[in-house]
């Protein structure tokens, strides 16, 4: 058995990791690479192996990272079963159909912007992304009673919660080669224990021989969840204060729903100042109708604090979803107080953009930052201070303030790592993705102290081991 690690090694977007037993060609998932256009348009294009000799594929989730690329996966020829959970299969179709057509106007924008000759094409369109479709196979959770999923005569699966957003799964293989049974698991992204609005994440049953493991947080531990609702406080009563506008960009999956799920509480229970809160990302709103369609994925403290009193969780008096383009353009133009919640979760896209534009530079103004930002993003310039930045192509200076709530991250940290490893039987080989150098060795020293008998390992991109 090889597996080759093509993204998501030494970095945390683009996850690919190819599994060969024999002839058979098995890829975990088939991710976007995110960041710099100039960087990584050509790693997104160019997938570094041939489309037609991938087998079957197996998505630990619906983010983009995860699963951007299969537009271009299938466009170059592959023809076999995209395997997920259910939920992903749904997600799946709204994100990559949002993403083709994303694709589309970027490369319209930068045509109408050349001046230089020549014609850029989409990285993919949305009837490329249409094609994938075909291809999903949804299976249930391990949890649901479902066992294994056979791929071949050699290769079986099953999928266990991985506790990071709706639908997302830690992939456990069982594999025979040449005549040995060997085990090998994937997290996909794992998840925290104290995670809202869905299960938390499942524990391996079965013993495993290699572990591939999201490191995202490997140097790092988050405060408790439960400070969030302080801290939006906080920003809330400061937004008031101040008139002025509180600018979240926001994954349209998993984190907007917690975003909502944790104001509406608030406002519940009359702890929170009332302001509008407009959710201003058609793709959200479209997640969110697929949440209440797998409500079977909610947590029991969901269900008790809402759906037993007959209420969404995602609905609330000052909750306002916006719609058009032109509802979106209004909102840059109104005065505060209020709260716009908009995606990219890295502002790399999308209409959050325009409303940094707008409100960056004004002191009165907060910017929230509440997930991972990798290398390169705009989000992460935000966030590390940097001024002035560029934003559609024109530079502003960051006069807003920026907070961070690192808490609202649907990502393990150290010690949530670190005791998902020790509950997981057996591990002889842990290899280390979906992470930056700075973090994977600061865990990876931890890892070395604690299990001197284990082989850690960093992958670098393009890098194979066999097992």
């Amino acid at each position: 058995m090889k597996i080759t690690f093509f993204g998501g090694a030494q970095c945390v977007t683009g996850s690919k990791h190819l599994v060969e037993v024999g002839d058979y060609k098995l890829l975990l998932d088939c991710g976007m690479h995110q960041g710099k256009r100039s960087l990584v348009d050509g790693w997104n294009r160019n997938l570094p192996f041939k489309a037609e000799e991938i087998d079957a594929v197996i998505l630990s989730h619906g983010h983009l990272d995860h699963c951007g690329t299969l537009p271009i996966l299938v466009r170059d020829g592959f023809k076999g079963s995209i395997h997920c959970s259910d939920a992903t299969a749904d997600i799946v179709r709204c994100m990559l159909e949002d993403s083709g057509m994303l694709q589309e106007q970027i490369a319209n924008d930068l045509n109408e912007k050349n001046t230089q000759g020549g014609f850029i094409t989409p990285l993919y369109t949305q009837e490329d992304a249409k094609q994938v479709f075909p291809h999903l196979v949804p299976h249930p959770y391990f949890r649901s009673g479902h066992q294994w999923v056979t791929v071949n005569e050699n290769i079986r699966f099953k999928l266990y919660d991985a506790g990071h957003i709706l639908g997302s799964s830690v992939i456990l293989l069982e594999i025979q080669d040449e005549g040995t049974k060997k085990t090998l698991a994937f997290t996909g992204d794992l998840g925290r224990e104290d995670v809202p609005v869905i299960h938390a994440r499942e524990y391996i049953e079965e013993e495993v021989d290699a572990l591939i493991m999201e490191c995202t947080y490997g140097n790092k531990n988050h405060r408790a969840i439960s400070h969030v609702a302080g801290d939006l406080k906080e920003i809330v009563s400061t937004s008031i204060r101040t008139k002025g506008k509180i600018i979240v960009p926001a994954f349209s999956l998993g984190r907007t729903q917690e975003l909502i799920y944790t104001l509406h509480k608030l406002v519940d229970a009359h702890e929170m100042p009332l302001l509008p809160i407009y959710i201003d990302s058609p793709l959200a709103q479209s997640f969110t109708e697929i949440f209440a369609r797998h409500q079977e994925d909610f947590s029991d403290q969901v269900m008790r604090e809402f759906k037993m009193k007959g209420e969404s969780p995602f609905a609330f008096k000052n909750l306002i979803y916006t719609h058009t383009v032109e509802e979106s353009k209004i909102l840059n133009m109104k005065e505060g107080p209020l709260m716009v919640i908009s995606a990219s979760g890295m502002s790399e896209g999308g209409r959050v953009l325009h409303h940094l534009k707008h409100g960056i530079s004004n002191p009165n103004n907060i910017v929230l930052i509440t997930g991972y930002q990798a290398e390169d993003t705009l989000g992460r310039k935000i966030k590390d201070g940097i001024s002035p930045v560029m934003i559609l192509g024109e530079s502003h200076e960051v006069r807003a303030q920026i907070k961070v709530l690192d808490e609202l991250s649907a990502h393990a940290d150290q010690s949530g790592l670190l005791s998902y490893l020790a509950h997981t039987k057996g591990v002889r080989h842990l290899f280390l993705v979906h992470t930056e150098m700075p973090q994977a060795t600061t865990f990876k020293q931890v890892v070395d102290g604690l299990y001197p008998a284990l082989s850690t390992t960093i992958p670098a991109s393009g890098q194979m081991f066999e097992l």
